[in-house]
């Protein structure tokens, strides 16, 4: 397979349907439906799962609609939409439920731990394509720009997002991310400068004390990175275990959630992949992006004895031009769809 870089645009927001279906007037779904995705982008990023973000964002699209005639203009309507999506968010998170990586809820297995039951899929955080989650189109934006973007959705931070009090969370991402002024962000949150920067302050301490790694984000016109992922893919699909693991740091991590289990370590990796994983032999890769991160759907041969059938997103970490994360979501009912990754793949 020669080429392994995606068309980043696949996993765009739907357009216009979504608001037409609740029976929303074509004027006002034209004046709302462009805010769409740069607020899916800050709901997924205060919500750690891109359907949630969905979700928050409908909403929010919803909740605006009906309130538009009392709005009358008293605001600028992007600020408007971002209070009530903010709203909506905090209202989800409530509940103080938090959203991890198996790593962050247990220590490393070994390859002969047994599997266990897998856990809700609310306990885990979701990948995102980066057409969901990177404001703008990625063949126009500035390259610099966009490899902020993609460093602020990458899987570690989102998942250290997760560790802020919600309103902490949110001044962080507006103030951060979305380069929001501390008098703007606090007439979103209804409270004071003083108080928002306090917020910013806390928040960055915490992002400070968690590991988030310094995996690379994805860069389509680095020649290195590109050849690292083509030689990937080619030891995966002709399963050479060695060729494949030389691609990854000596402590790599192997994670697969729903389930808890995660791996630490070249050998662990190996005996996974040469004994329970051994059933990922003949499988195919198809490129797409999560996070800013490379990934690609996983097809393991049929059980059927012809095509292939989907197993699961890989959304790989690199750091130094190796390997470091491989990050295996199998709720691949719900990913594919959201990546625009054919059903199945036939002989």
């Amino acid at each position: 397979m020669s080429e392994v870089l995606p068309d980043t645009r696949a996993g765009a927001p739907a357009g216009n349907g979504e608001l037409a279906e609740q029976g929303v007037p074509g004027e006002t779904t034209t004046l709302l439906e462009p805010f769409r995705p740069e607020l899916t982008g800050y709901c997924y990023r205060m919500l750690g799962s891109p359907f949630d973000a969905q979700d928050a964002v409908q909403e929010t699209m919803i909740r605006a609609w009906r309130g538009l005639d009392r709005f009358e203009g008293r605001a600028a309507l992007r600020s408007w939409l971002y209070r009530i999506a903010t709203n909506v968010c905090l209202t989800m998170l409530s509940s103080g439920q938090r959203r991890a990586r198996p790593m962050d809820l247990t220590g490393p297995s070994t390859a002969a731990t047994p599997l266990r039951a897998p856990l809700p899929e609310a306990s885990w955080i979701v990948p995102a394509p980066d057409g969901r989650v990177l404001t703008g189109g990625a063949d126009t934006a500035d390259p610099a720009d966009l490899a902020d973007r993609r460093e602020s959705v990458r899987l570690a931070f989102v998942v250290a997002l997760q560790h802020l009090p919600a309103r902490q969370r949110a001044v962080l991402i507006l103030r951060e991310v979305f380069a929001w002024s501390a008098s703007e962000t606090a007439q979103l949150l209804d409270t004071t400068v003083a108080s928002v920067n306090s917020a910013l302050q806390r928040a960055r301490a915490t992002i400070a004390s968690i590991d988030v790694g310094a995996a690379e984000p994805l860069r389509p016109a680095d020649a290195g990175q590109r050849a690292l992922l083509a030689r990937y893919v080619e030891a995966f699909e002709r399963y050479d275990i060695e060729a494949l693991v030389a691609l990854m740091h000596e402590d790599v991590t192997l994670s697969m959630p729903p389930l808890d289990l995660w791996l630490r370590g070249q050998d662990d990796v190996r005996a996974w992949l040469t004994g329970t994983g051994r059933g990922c032999r003949g499988s195919r890769l198809l490129p797409t992006t999560a996070n800013g991160h490379p990934a690609f759907g996983q097809y393991r041969p049929s059980e059927t004895g012809a095509g292939h059938d989907p197993w699961g997103l890989i959304v790989l970490e690199i750091e130094g031009g190796r390997v470091q994360g491989v990050n295996t979501f199998l709720d691949v009912e719900r990913l594919f769809p959201l990546f625009g990754l054919p059903s199945r793949l036939p002989g």
